[in-house]
């Protein structure tokens, strides 16, 4: 008898993907203290996104990963102006807009919502 080859039907491991999502939007709330964990969670965001391809976890990954990323272009504009009083304004209005990114990803994550495109 010929044995047919096994094939995996495990799909994504969503406990892991949930524990990395979780670990991501410490280090980014951690980041408002100490910056350094924003450069951490956005490397641990891209290591470990293959755990969360195919789950509802996948979104909150995208979303924290634009978070910073877009949070560093304002970021860096606000830094560039800020020899004129508009880069404090844009630096101040980035630094709510993270704090809402943060917050409102970790409440959707809570509810094991995923994230809006």
């Amino acid at each position: 008898m010929a044995q047919e080859p096994v094939t995996s039907t495990a799909g994504p491991d969503e406990a892991s993907a949930k524990n990395t999502a979780l670990l991501v939007y410490v280090l980014q709330a951690v980041g408002f203290f100490v910056g350094i964990t924003w450069i951490a969670a956005v490397i641990v965001n891209y290591v470990k996104l293959d755990d969360a391809r195919g789950t509802w976890v996948e979104s909150h990954f995208r979303w924290q990963t634009r978070t910073f990323w877009f949070g560093l272009l304002w970021g860096v504009i606000g830094f560039i102006t800020s020899f004129i009083v508009v880069g404090f304004v844009i630096l101040g209005v980035n630094y709510v807009w993270l704090i809402y990114r943060v917050v409102k990803g970790w409440l959707y994550f809570n509810d094991r919502k995923a994230m809006y495109q």
